[in-house]
């Protein structure tokens, strides 16, 4: 039986993918917001179910409400 290993993206790629900085993710992180990561020695990492599942949470229907820089990602 073979097991298959998560993929993992580092903060940077993820701060790409959701187009803010490491600091944002960072500070996520100190406060228990966006999703869950791995902390390994010094290196952090996502992995990409948790990232889509945080992402599927967070539909919206309209443009009104919170931005990304309000919190929307939280």
């Amino acid at each position: 039986m073979q097991t298959t290993l998560p993929e993992l993206i580092t903060p940077r790629t993820l701060a790409a993918r959701w187009g803010l900085s490491e600091k944002t993710l960072e500070r996520w992180r100190m406060t228990g917001n966006g999703p869950t990561f791995l902390k390994l020695g010094s290196r952090v990492l996502y992995r990409m179910d948790d990232v889509s599942a945080h992402e599927a949470q967070r539909p919206r229907r309209c443009t009104a409400g919170q931005s990304i820089s309000e919190g929307i990602w939280q």
